[in-house]
């Protein structure tokens, strides 16, 4: 413990945020990192627990506290504090494939089980996670390092969602010849195209796809297995397939002229507008766009957040964000103490930025839809709710019409797209997700495995690289008799 009275002497202090009427005028992150001095104070603030609670992950009242990864972090911490970044990076890396996503979009699960938060602050760990990487690549210190020896093995990863990626590079570590099939245009899956450019630079995305191929992961895009690509030729080609496909098949609504234009899934209104952003600086006409619209959007989660920042910064004239549920507590209530994981309410940055924007929280609890009303055109110009008991039971009498230009459903996924599972002949669960044993990663068909989301439901980008690190370990035992990799 590098700084004993560290955590008495300093505060918590997170990386700045630009402000939200200034950070809407664009698509890029906006958070400025702190400089080295700041980050090593932040680092001291580390306790060097006995019993490190933020990298146990262990699942505490139903939900994951602590790093999924089970991060050295106390370790990287201390390094980060006496000023070794180097030293830090390789800790950091002896866990994390991509610790430049985790520190940018994970919700910080081990901060929720840091002691220190138990009466005061957590330790800013996401984000000197994020300084440790970023020093290191600014400072040249991550580069190509391909491995000595092949194995003589090859292995097909189907999907580059993070869960695929980390696969894919740890086979490609221990020598194996790694192809990854991708069915968009560009790898990287979630991360690429799932995730606002906000939250995680596509530049940032690309810089690691480009370190992976120079150390011999080869990508292969526009590619649909099952589809386009029959699976024999990767069963007859490769010496083990491993499906990383996501849980790509979104809830829909079972409303009234669900039919109408203007409703688009969420997933597909971001990547869409990922993708003009990447080709055309976002030309008109080459993305769904909700300038000028009444927005609704249906579902309050990650994604739904990013769908609200995202329709501000097309330009929208409203936007509002409905949640079946209650609004959570502000505080922890006595049933949910720490180390359990906060069950709080949290303002995200679209939420920052509506508030900024309208003047007021786009949120409306306790409301789901009823119906959507045309225009007499085909197109949507209003939406029909009403006001739910906890128990989700409508309350009578509660019914309210909202004027709509642009509906978008971010209602979470159901699973896995089947045609990928039923190409491959494997099994699905009863929750669309391909069956394993427990613990396990190999399916019921010989050298078939499974990662990510699609072998355990829609998850965090952290439980996607733990999967695609588990499924690596499983192939290699598959394919060598024994495994060395972590």
């Amino acid at each position: 413990m590098g700084k004993p009275t560290g955590f008495l002497e300093y505060q918590r202090q997170g990386d700045p945020a630009q402000a939200p009427l200034e950070r809407i005028g664009h698509y890029d992150e906006f958070h400025p990192r702190l400089g080295r001095e700041d980050r090593r104070r932040q680092g001291a603030r580390c306790m060097e627990c006995g019993v490190p609670f933020c990298q146990s992950g262990a699942v505490l009242g139903g939900m994951v506290s602590g790093c999924p990864l089970h991060n050295l972090i106390p370790e990287w911490n201390d390094l980060v504090y006496t000023g070794n970044f180097g030293h830090a990076l390789e800790r950091l890396m002896k866990t994390n494939n991509f610790p430049e996503f985790t520190g940018r979009v994970c919700p910080a699960l081990c901060e929720a089980a840091c002691t220190c938060g138990l009466h005061g602050d957590p330790v800013t760990i996401k984000e000197n996670e994020l300084g440790i990487i970023e020093d290191a690549w600014e400072r040249g210190l991550v580069a190509p390092c391909p491995p000595k020896t092949r194995t003589g093995k090859q292995v097909a990863v189907v999907g580059s969602g993070p869960a695929g990626l980390a696969c894919a590079d740890q086979l490609s570590k221990r020598g194996h010849a790694v192809t990854v099939f991708e069915r968009e245009d560009r790898p990287g899956g979630l991360l690429m195209y799932g995730i606002p450019n906000m939250k995680l630079e596509k530049r940032i995305v690309q810089r690691r796809l480009d370190l992976m191929a120079a150390q011999g992961v080869e990508f292969v895009t526009g590619t649909d297995v099952g589809r386009e690509k029959e699976a024999q030729e990767l069963l007859d080609g490769f010496d083990a397939v491993v499906l990383c496909c996501g849980a790509s098949n979104p809830r829909d609504l079972k409303v009234k002229n669900r039919d109408v234009n203007g409703v688009y899934f969420a997933v597909d209104f971001l990547k869409e507008t990922t993708r003009s952003l990447l080709d055309s600086g976002l030309a008109p006409g080459t993305f769904p766009s909700a300038k000028g619209k009444d927005v609704v959007i249906v579902g309050g989660g990650d994604t739904g957040n990013d769908c609200v920042g995202t329709c501000i910064r097309h330009g929208c004239k409203s936007v509002v964000q409905l949640e079946m549920m209650p609004k959570a507590p502000d505080q922890r209530a006595e049933r949910n103490p720490w180390p359990e994981w906060p069950k709080v309410c949290k303002t995200d940055y679209g939420q920052e930025e509506a508030i900024a924007v309208f003047g007021h929280d786009p949120r409306i609890y306790q409301t789901t839809l009823t119906e959507l009303i045309g225009d007499g055109k085909g197109n949507i110009k209003a939406v029909k709710t009403v006001r739910l008991h906890p128990d989700l039971s409508p309350v009578e009498g509660s019914e309210q019409t909202l004027e709509c230009g642009l509906l978008l459903i971010a209602a979470g996924f159901l699973g896995a797209q089947s045609y990928v599972a039923e190409a491959f002949g494997v099994e699905l669960t009863p929750r669309a997700a391909v069956h394993t044993q427990a613990g396990d990663y190999a399916t019921g068909v010989p050298k078939i495995f499974t990662a990510g989301d699609m072998h355990r439901g829609q998850s965090l980008v952290v439980w996607a690289i733990w999967e695609g690190r588990q499924a690596a370990r499983a192939v290699d035992t598959y394919l060598m008799g024994y495994t060395n990799l972590e």
